[in-house]
């Protein structure tokens, strides 16, 4: 099977990593597990916390919070409240975080195809 790799994209030099280096803030979202999972479970349109929480199974109240919070911050959410009684809360994807969706579904589809040997390397055949 060939596989077809695309040119790697060309990005401005920032630097000797500097701490504004957008790289830097790729893989810091990438490297909050729960970010990205909301950013997927969003990809069908917005959702209230409960259904979120519902969906994405094990993740706590507060740390749901504190990430959606986060999301808000860096503008990969959007956040609606209703005028009702009781109030009701919707959170969707901004047109970033939309787009953060590329990368998620590339970084799946290489744990497809990679994830068993990668997984066999760290915890194969271990004996006692």
């Amino acid at each position: 099977m060939t596989v077809e790799r695309a040119e790697p994209v060309r990005f401005t030099e920032y630097g000797g990593y500097e701490s504004d280096c957008p790289a830097r803030l790729a893989v810091d979202i990438f490297g909050n597990s729960w970010l990205t999972v909301i950013v997927y479970t969003l990809r069908e349109g917005p959702m209230r916390p409960v259904e979120l929480r519902r969906a994405i199974g094990g993740i706590s109240q507060k740390m749901l919070t504190q990430t959606l919070r986060r999301m808000q911050t860096m503008g990969l959410l959007e956040h609606r409240r209703y005028a009702e009684a009781p109030p009701r809360v919707e959170y969707s994807l901004t047109a970033a975080g939309r787009d953060l969706l590329g990368p998620i579904f590339a970084l799946g589809e290489w744990a497809d195809r990679h994830g068993d040997a990668v997984r066999a390397s760290l915890y194969g055949d271990q004996e006692d």
